[in-house]
């Protein structure tokens, strides 16, 4: 019997990319009903809307802007920040899983949607994503920077539809990544590949060719076809935007077939842990080193913090191994890795508890000791990530002088400090019910997160900049008196957190949202 596809197979391929279209547009739509506070969220999209148009026009009136010895500097490494942007690009998606969830999985269950939807939902959720937004940011401003406002009209196109084709070819990698990941020894493949990956690029950055590389990349052609415009027309930026098209029509069909692959093969990290013994261990003396015991094991065993948490603190660490940073240089990386790691699960940290926080409630416990356990876990995880990032940065940085070791130290304590009082209040105010065993999941939606996101980052990096100024000074014992006032508001905001624990009907009301 012939087994070739059939006209009739080619129209149900087609009814079913029709079908995926219409269910992402009413996910969306769901997903839009249900923010809490829908002016609020109108008027942030709205913000972040400026500010794009902002960076992507404004520099390109900037002095120096077309014309002027650093604006051909940033023309010049222009290309390899675009190829950089696929690699982060990809790394983010392969990190997530191939993506975030429009659909929780739970909610997935009652209400199944295709692999496709699933595929399209990814796409439409990834520039919701505050790293993602920075990136784009800097490609835009500077390819407007770099060409001036006659370029602009040929750069900004071009830039826009290499940032979305680059957003759909991390997808269909990390998707294709994903199916691999499910199959028979999967995640030693996956972490053999990374492993690989990660010593060819330092081994290309320590012998100095991996600039050769990036420039060998097609990102070149797409710059000297924007720039061969300022001279007069040529087909060959319109033949480059129609490739660029091509290539995000082809990088979404594409990875449809990934998609499908990975739904059809079992999670099998996640499920390993589920399904998971677990034998008890002696009991502990104190009521908060119990707690600490289960919630550590509870971050431990979850497949998305363990791998969120190696790339957070490996991938910093690389790039500035890469990179031979200075000490001072090195201060700003602790706030960066320890906001990336609290938006893990910190900034909803009650939502790990799910429905057990009714039984974690009933617990013989007070209140201040769950609260004291679920902190000390943030901090150490916090901490942790830090600590893996600065040993890795530290490996080309030399011998660090008695100012510099006391400004990183006092960098690390003060930004995981900071973060953990922040995660902690936002967690109190706002929490979310969230199912965090999922490797795509997130603490908060995707709005909340991109405000969580800038508010840490801007306030981690400032504090990262002020010890990196620090570690400049020759006297070690300024950086300890710069971090009394640090450590003081921190403390102030922890203790009104653990005020609001501890009152009951704000406990109440975050333990039924969290297990709802």
């Amino acid at each position: 019997m012939p087994t070739a596809h059939s006209w009739t197979d080619v129209a149900a391929a087609r009814g079913e990319l029709v079908r995926a279209v219409a269910d992402t547009r009413e996910l969306i739509r769901f997903r839009a009903r249900t923010v809490r506070r829908r002016g609020a969220a109108g008027r942030s999209l709205a913000v972040l809307l400026a500010l794009s148009v902002a960076v992507a026009v404004v520099p390109a009136w900037a002095p120096g802007a077309g014309g002027g010895d650093e604006a051909f500097g940033v023309l010049l490494v222009l290309p390899s920040m675009l190829a950089g942007f696929l690699v982060l690009a990809v790394v983010s998606a392969v990190a997530s899983g191939g993506g975030r969830e429009l659909l929780a999985r739970d909610h997935a269950v009652a209400f199944p949607v295709s692999p496709t939807t699933d595929h399209l939902g990814a796409l439409v959720m990834a520039p919701l994503n505050i790293a993602w937004i920075l990136q784009a940011w800097t490609l835009l401003g500077a390819g407007a920077y770099a060409l001036g406002p006659g370029g602009l009209p040929y750069l900004l196109p071009a830039t826009l539809l290499w940032i979305v084709a680059a957003t759909a070819l991390a997808q269909v990698v990390a998707w294709t990544t994903e199916a691999v990941r499910r199959g028979p020894r999967g995640a030693w493949i996956v972490r053999g590949l990374a492993t690989a990956l990660l010593v060819t690029a330092v081994s290309l950055q320590l012998s100095g060719r991996l600039t050769d590389v990036f420039d060998a990349m097609p990102t070149r052609h797409l710059l000297v076809s924007s720039v061969s415009m300022l001279d007069g027309f040529t087909w060959t930026w319109p033949v480059t935007i129609v490739l660029e098209v091509l290539l995000v029509v082809a990088s979404v069909v594409v990875g449809i077939w990934p998609a499908h692959v990975a739904s059809k093969r079992v999670p099998r990290d996640e499920l390993r842990i589920e399904s998971g013994s677990h034998p008890s261990r002696p009991d502990t003396r104190a009521d908060v080193a119990m707690l600490v015991r289960i919630d550590r094991a509870s971050i431990w065993r979850s497949v998305p913090m363990r791998r969120g948490l190696i790339v957070l603190a490996v991938g910093p660490g690389a790039i500035a191994l890469a990179g031979g940073l200075t000490w001072s240089q090195i201060a700003v990386l602790p706030g960066l890795v320890a906001s990336g790691g609290a938006l893990l699960f910190g900034v909803n940290a009650w939502c790990l508890d799910g429905r057990g926080a009714l039984w974690r409630e009933s617990l013989p416990v007070p209140p201040s000791a769950v609260f004291a356990a679920r902190s000390w876990v943030l901090a150490e995880w916090l901490l942790l990530g830090a600590v893996v990032t600065v040993v890795l940065a530290s490996l080309r940085a030399g011998t660090p002088t008695g100012a510099e070791t006391t400004a990183i130290s006092c960098t690390l304590v003060v930004v995981v400090a900071q973060v953990v009082a922040v995660a902690m209040g936002w967690s109190g105010r706002r929490p979310f019910s969230v199912d965090m065993r999922s490797a795509r999941a997130t603490p908060a939606p995707p709005l909340v997160m991109v405000g969580y996101s800038t508010r840490l980052a801007v306030s981690t990096t400032l504090t990262g900049l002020v010890f990196s100024g620090l570690a400049l000074v020759p006297e070690w014992w300024v950086s300890l008196v710069g971090t009394v006032p640090f450590l003081a508001w921190s403390t102030y905001r922890l203790l009104r957190a653990h005020r609001r624990w501890t009152d009951a009907p704000e406990r109440a009301r975050a333990v039924m949202t969290v297990a709802a």
